[in-house]
């Protein structure tokens, strides 16, 4: 089997060899093994489920949540020759029969879908037919209420399997705590546990945490020091991410920023500026970096506190991709905490709120009751809180319970050609250009211009077909509106903006309920993660590499030794053994009463004086150690000597 697959690696990726761990995983699923994969940030997931999906007979059925990856990897795959297609939420009705037809008459190698996709009762009925190879589940710790970007539809994927008797489960993700990695295996019911998981950690890597309250001067510094590569700074606010990039520009430092209110020409022409080293940092939202592997990315720079250590393990974990000595920054101030927990509260709105957004989602686009299930629609997220006066945030929190009901979803703006198909024969159409000769010239020039028209949706520029008709392109468009309305062929204009998609018929606002499982015991997930995150910026005591690894149950025995923390421990010229030994005598003596400064260090023999002075020293200056009123030593916490 090996052979095999890696001569498919070979032909179609042009690589000799796996990297570490992809062969085990690969042999694993030829052999009709389940396997779940944990591999990081770049380490090559999707050549896990394409080799040998390509290596046996039939079709891989690939979910995934993420719309604009999807339509990445299916143009990669056809670039390599490879037959792909994607199912989602928001197509026109007869461009998604077009993909059934070809996966039902095995003209395809790779079908992905979204997870809502799956459970439809039209999937349900076609996915007999289809020769399915393998089911690979990307993104796979969202299948998990403990996981950090759980999504309901994901619980049903494992409805398909009596349906697919035999065939293997992949999945597939970047992060999980050992919760989740358990809870993936049984909600997509693993015939056994097999996990294949490489090391979180990431030696090229560095992690820093900064607490300093000017937080546009740390990063002219860190730029500033920055001679090669390139870089990213992740902010929340999409404001912001213009703010800071005017400032470093202002400081000499090339940059451009980046978030999902653009309209995709422009996303697609500044992460080109930015791809190519026209600009030395993006600075941008959580919208950028999904898919983005350049390899020389130096420094990663966050100035407002994650939401979760997965979020923020993903983000950091775009620099350093070529194996080089990369940084991550965590920039804190006093205030950066309470905000933090702020957002979180508004990130649970009431019940009411998120009734109304929903009651004015439909009034804003006329959707009687009863109607609307799979209409998608242009949504601009301000336009529309403006419009009701909601609070973005707010809102924000409210579309995402409405997704996780499955009543709605919000897509990021994707740059999206017109597409057209012609559904009438080619008997009909000529009649009809006998019958209308002011059409004629224009249908010859269309057909002539883009074929394959009478078979598959084409990507069609309406600008491109005014010139080579002679038309204007309002006068195009007119033309083709009307060949849809008498039912000749099929028209979807071109799309650049967020979609909004209705995932079923509108219902009253009464009717919309959230469960449980989605609301209280999402908070108290949510609230985990969220002091996980404030424990990880204020601990000044353990190496970050070993905290961050310490939170996906990985027990990194040595520490980075170049973090923020492991460079003022290397000043103190002791070893982990020796300062281990000297903290945990100050702890024995300190938990009993407070000491004075000397006091305590004439009390600890185990070492010499000064060695002993450093090491308290240090724990003060980290604030492990606080002086009382009457400036005695004591614990600040009992945490940070855990």
């Amino acid at each position: 089997m090996s052979k095999q697959t890696r001569d498919t690696l070979l032909k179609y990726w042009g690589y000799a060899s796996f990297r570490p761990m992809q062969e085990d995983i690969v042999d694993a699923v030829m052999k009709g093994e389940d396997v779940l994969a944990l591999l990081p940030t770049g380490g090559g997931k999707s050549i896990c489920f394409q080799v040998p999906a390509m290596a046996m007979e039939g079709m891989a059925l690939v979910v995934t949540p993420l719309i604009a990856l999807m339509k990445d990897q299916v143009q990669h795959l056809k670039q390599k020759g490879i037959e792909a297609a994607a199912l989602f939420s928001g197509m026109h009705p007869n461009e998604m029969e077009i993909v059934y037809n070809h996966a039902v008459f095995h003209r395809l190698k790779f079908l992905y879908v979204s997870p809502e996709r799956l459970v439809t009762d039209r999937f349900i009925e076609l996915i007999k037919q289809m020769k399915i190879n393998l089911i690979a589940v990307d993104e796979s710790h969202c299948i998990s209420q403990w996981g950090y970007d759980f999504r309901p539809p994901y619980l049903r994927i494992a409805e398909i399997r009596p349906y697919l008797p035999g065939v293997p489960v992949m999945a597939l993700t970047a992060t999980a705590t050992p919760e989740v990695v358990v809870d993936i295996q049984e909600k997509l019911k693993f015939k056994k546990k097999n996990v294949f998981q490489t090391s979180y950690e990431r030696v090229n890597l560095t992690y820093n945490v900064i607490h300093h309250p000017d937080k546009y001067g740390t990063l002219e510094r860190l730029f500033a020091g920055m001679t090669v590569g390139s870089g990213i700074v992740y902010v929340r606010n999409r404001r912001r991410t213009r703010e800071i990039s005017d400032y470093l520009s202002s400081k000499g430092i090339k940059s451009t920023w980046y978030h999902a209110g653009l309209d995709a020409k422009q996303r697609d022409e500044r992460q080109s500026q930015w791809m190519y080293g026209k600009v030395k940092v993006m600075v941008a939202t959580n919208a950028f970096g999904m898919g983005i592997d350049k390899p020389d990315v130096r420094v990663v720079a966050h100035i407002d506190l994650p939401d979760s250590l997965e979020a923020y393990f993903q983000e950091a974990g775009r620099g350093g991709r070529d194996g080089k000595d990369s940084s991550a920054w965590l920039l804190v101030s006093d205030q950066d905490i309470s905000q933090l927990k702020s957002n979180f509260e508004s990130s649970f709105p009431e019940l009411k709120k998120i009734r109304a957004v929903y009651q004015a989602l439909g009034n804003y686009y006329q959707i009687p009751i009863g109607s609307g299930s799979n209409q998608s629609f242009d949504f601009d997220l301000l336009s529309f809180a403006n419009n009701y006066s909601f609070q973005v945030l707010e809102l924000f929190a409210a579309l995402q319970f409405l997704e996780k009901e499955g009543l709605i979803m919000v897509t990021d703006g994707v740059k999206q050609p017109a597409r057209i198909f012609v559904q009438a024969s080619r008997e009909d159409l000529y009649r009809f250009q006998v019958e209308q000769p002011s059409l004629d010239a224009f249908i010859k020039g269309l057909l002539r211009s883009y074929p394959g028209l009478f078979t598959d949706f084409v990507a069609v520029r309406e600008e491109e077909l005014a010139r080579k008709t002679g038309l204007e392109p309002m006068k195009v468009k007119e033309y083709l509106q009307k060949l849809m309305k008498l039912s000749f062929l099929t028209y979807q204009p071109a799309k650049d903006k967020p979609q909004l998609v209705f995932m079923s018929e509108r219902r009253s606002a009464d009717a919309v309920l959230l469960s449980n499982e989605h609301f209280h015991d999402r908070k108290t997930v949510a609230a985990k993660r969220l002091q996980a995150v404030i424990e990880f910026v204020n601990s000044n005591d353990k190496c970050r590499s070993q905290q961050v690894l310490a939170y996906f149950g990985e027990n990194l025995k040595h520490r980075c030794g170049k973090c923020d923390v492991c460079t003022q421990r290397n000043r103190l010229n002791l070893t982990d053994i020796e300062f281990g030994s000297i903290k945990q005598e100050v702890y024995d003596l300190l938990k009993i009463r407070p000491y004075p400064l000397y006091e305590l260090v004439s009390m600890i023999r185990s070492y010499p004086e000064e060695k002993t002075l450093m090491a308290v020293r240090w724990l003060l200056d980290n604030r492990i150690l606080i002086k009382d009123s009457t400036e005695r030593l004591t614990i600040r916490k009992q945490m940070d000597f855990n």
